[in-house]
């Protein structure tokens, strides 16, 4: 079982209508790690954690999750912390946990224990006696999150976890996040934050229009989408870069000079070594907002 993955998706497709929402996507989703599924908004992200939950069922395609395909058998195994936020407004945070752990087969003792120890992580156990209705949006969300993962599942698929959330409550959650993945669960996270994307996912699925543009680790896609980009400061300034052989493609950044270079970044340095003096050289990764961007605006797909 450790071998198999989290989820496998091979040619998923899913249309409402004329309008395709997801488009023969194949993927898969090692144990044990943060995966991070990005795309625009009207993608096909969540389409296809839906599709991956059973709560849609593809056109065309295959979903396999935690080893089981075609049914609901490994639900009880996945947490969901869905886009639209729901709870029940009238019922209160401890009891209305231990009512979505019941559930999921957690007996009532073990529940409150539970959901007494997540409240308290998040500094909600003055809250636990409270109507639901009376939270703030950030603690709503809060709680919310804890119906997703308290179960302790081997599966938690998170869709936008950070939205509406202040910075403090974003660090508490992306540590929480982290706990996760330490404990062996593995974790689907759908974020337009690519910062918190960067800093956190294993893997990282980017899609557009329905389609997978790219899919790896952060390492492969920076290796794969900024190999041959180099920041240079040299005596001369852009001026004394002027025909250097190699050379695909130069920006002009003040003191500092960003160039794409078609070959061998070291072959280019010894190039620049023999014009003058360089004070400063080094190859640049894209961020993860750069090489996204690049993929769905310059590379539109089609």
């Amino acid at each position: 079982m450790a071998d198999t993955p989290a989820a496998r998706l091979e040619g998923l497709s899913k249309s409402f209508g004329e309008h395709a929402a997801v488009r023969e996507l194949s993927l898969s989703v090692p144990r044990g790690c943060v995966y991070g599924f990005l795309g625009p908004n009207g993608s096909g992200k969540t389409t296809t954690l839906r599709l991956i939950l059973h709560i849609l069922l593809p056109d065309a395609g295959r979903v396999e999750v935690l080893g089981k395909t075609g049914s609901r058998a490994a639900n009880d195994r996945i947490g969901y912390l869905p886009e639209e936020r729901g709870l029940y407004k009238k019922m209160e945070v401890r009891r209305q946990l231990e009512y979505l752990l019941a559930l999921k087969g957690i007996r009532a003792p073990r529940a409150r224990e539970l959901a007494t120890q997540w409240l308290e992580r998040f500094g909600l156990a003055s809250w636990a006696d409270e109507k639901v209705e009376a939270l703030s949006k950030g603690m709503s969300q809060k709680v919310q999150f804890i119906a997703a993962v308290a179960a302790e599942p081997e599966l938690v698929v998170l869709d936008e976890p950070f939205s509406g959330l202040d910075p403090v409550n974003q660090e508490v959650l992306r540590e929480a996040i982290l706990e996760l993945k330490r404990r062996g669960t593995t974790v689907i996270l759908s974020t337009h934050d690519m910062a918190a994307a960067e800093e956190m996912c294993d893997y990282v699925c980017m899609i557009h229009r329905g389609r997978k543009v790219l899919d790896g680790t952060l390492e492969d896609l920076r290796r794969v989408h900024g190999a041959g980009t180099v920041r240079v400061e040299v005596e001369g300034g852009a001026p004394a870069l002027a025909g250097l052989p190699g050379v695909t493609a130069l920006r002009d950044l003040g003191r500092l000079q960003e160039l794409r270079v078609d070959g061998d970044t070291q072959a280019f340095l010894k190039a620049l070594l023999a014009r003058g003096a360089v004070r400063r050289f080094e190859e640049v990764h894209p961020t993860l907002k750069e090489i996204f961007l690049a993929k769905a605006v310059d590379g539109d797909p089609p």
